[in-house]
């Protein structure tokens, strides 16, 4: 059972898994063992789990850096789950909703932070929905902000959000993965936490596109600006505090992924604006780019909710609609006057 932790001291006998082997929940699981917890990584692959065994390399997707020699490995899901503090889900969104009515009857005090940054397909949930769905009676959380595995891994400094209504699970949390090199900082707004961390990856694609045409800094700056202004808009007419945006989830995470060849979203679009198919960007990318899911399920819900979002309209045109880029992107230009920062204290 979760309880309150002390700040700056590890519980030792915390014992945590994390479902699902891609960069991320490799690096947090990694993160955890090197803090002194019981930290297993579920891998659905049985031969990739022996071969983690083996070389304390996970090789699909961080090939170039060794794990901490204690943290355990395996593809039995049971095995994972049973007898843990926290769950830690970093599963596909698609996969999301399947992994946890697998684990439902193996849940017992377990809490479950989501690491998916990213939108259902279809119902348009968040993860935290998805959670409160499948397994309401469990205490949840989400971890959101600018960290790109390899960086981690590297012990780069970089820090993350926390973001849940259960006090324990955050200190928790915090136990598990803060250090001098990755920082945790907490919230309550876990709409707006995850609404961050989900949209910037239509505005990581956005960059990755434009770049590949080679703008200037003009450009990319306001693209930033404009992008951040679209997450807020939405977030707050979902009823999400437009300050959350300000943060590690909100900027912070939309400059790291639109700045970096590391960020997958990124290197996704760059390849579309190179001239690639999605299906070809996606098989050389090898993994999931949640913001192509993101875009077309921003835009349903904007549509539902009658908010503006002129770059994730000029997205689906160009990736779905097949309309020229270039076209899209001058159209793009001319939203009409507009406020440049359009929320103020009376909005808090």
């Amino acid at each position: 059972m979760l309880t309150p932790t002390r700040k700056n001291k590890v519980q030792k006998s915390l014992k945590i898994c994390v479902l699902g082997g891609g960069s991320f929940g490799t690096a947090m699981a990694n993160l955890a063992a090197s803090n002194r917890c019981d930290s297993t990584l579920w891998v659905r692959s049985a031969r990739a789990v022996k071969y983690m065994k083996n070389n304390q390399i996970n090789k699909d997707y961080l090939p170039d850096h060794k794990l901490h020699d204690q943290l355990k490995y395996t593809s039995d899901l049971e095995e994972a789950v049973k007898g843990k503090d926290i769950v830690f889900v970093a599963v596909p969104s698609h996969a999301f909703r399947g992994v946890l009515q697998s684990i439902a009857p193996m849940i017992s005090a377990q809490a479950i932070v989501s690491l998916t940054k990213g939108i259902e397909k279809d119902t348009i949930a968040l993860m935290s929905q998805v959670i409160a769905e499948e397994l309401p009676q469990v205490p949840f959380g989400v971890i959101s902000g600018p960290n790109l595995a390899t960086e981690i891994m590297n012990k780069v400094p970089s820090a993350t959000v926390i973001a849940s209504k259960s006090a324990p699970l955050k200190n928790a949390v915090y136990s598990a993965l803060n250090s001098p090199i990755f920082q945790v900082f907490t919230s309550d707004d876990v709409l707006g936490v995850e609404l961050g961390g989900s949209l910037k990856n239509i505005y990581a694609v956005a960059m990755g596109m434009a770049d590949a045409y080679e703008i200037g800094e003009n450009t990319r700056s306001m693209i930033l600006t404009r992008a951040l202004a679209e997450m807020s808009r939405l977030g707050s007419h979902m009823g999400a505090s437009p300050l959350t945006f300000l943060g590690l989830s909100g900027v912070g995470d939309l400059f790291a992924t639109c700045s970096s060849s590391l960020s997958r979203n990124y290197r996704m679009g760059h390849m579309l604006g190179q001239g690639l198919s999605i299906k070809k960007a996606s098989k050389k990318l090898g993994q999931t780019a949640e913001g192509i899911n993101t875009i077309q399920q921003a835009r349903v819900k904007a549509q539902e909710l009658g908010i503006f979002m002129p770059i994730t309209d000029a997205l689906y045109e160009i990736i779905f609609e097949n309309k020229p880029p270039l076209a899209v992107a001058f159209d793009l230009l001319d939203e009409g006057q507009r406020s440049d920062v359009e929320f103020s204290l009376s909005d808090l």
